[in-house]
């Protein structure tokens, strides 16, 4: 059950990113463009993929970690009021296309592996360098925003179909129990 479950969820998050993934090609002179509509279409496939795969408690996870994300992210725009390196406002630390990309890659990657993470912390990667390029964000606010949506999800997601071992050993016996969430 659970390698179906994977494969079926590698399979529609293939699907999503090589849609998404031409909108860079489209976009080669506005980067930024390109990283506004990736921002939208990662969290999507992440969230699409819950339902994809009947999978309620990540959905409720991905919620979670979504909404912590984006509380510490707004949070801490509001209290640091750092100018942006265009001028345009005071809200550029910590990047919030990078904490929402972030944490919708490292969802992924916690919930449904290492093989589906690898493309979505690429389609993350870019919607970050995409900040930088468009002088929205300095360096660090990319990280920051990245650091906060890798921590998110990693405190908020289990993976799927996770395996516990747990030895138990009393006066009279030593028995070891085997237990499997879906």
């Amino acid at each position: 059950m659970e390698s179906h479950c994977k494969k079926a969820a590698g399979q529609y998050l293939s699907i999503l990113m090589c849609v998404a993934m031409p909108v860079c090609g489209y976009a080669h002179d506005s980067t930024e463009t390109a990283g506004d509509i990736l921002v939208v279409a990662l969290p999507a496939a992440a969230y699409g993929a819950t339902f994809y795969l009947d999978d309620r408690e990540g959905r409720m996870q991905f919620y979670k970690s979504f909404a912590a994300v984006l509380l510490v992210t707004q949070g801490l725009k509001v209290t640091i009021k750092e100018e942006r390196p265009d001028g345009s406002d005071n809200q550029s630390f910590p990047s919030g296309h990078a904490s929402t990309a972030f944490q919708s890659a490292s969802f992924v990657r916690k919930r449904y592996g290492w093989q589906y993470g690898v493309p979505a912390y690429v389609v993350a990667s870019y919607i970050g360098y995409s900040r930088i390029d468009a002088e929205k964000h300095y360096l660090g606010d990319v990280v920051a925003g990245a650091a906060i949506g890798i921590v998110g999800a990693e405190l908020l997601t289990t993976p799927m179909g996770t395996v516990t071992v747990t030895p138990v050993i009393t006066q009279h016996e030593i028995r070891i129990t085997v237990a499997t969430s879906f």
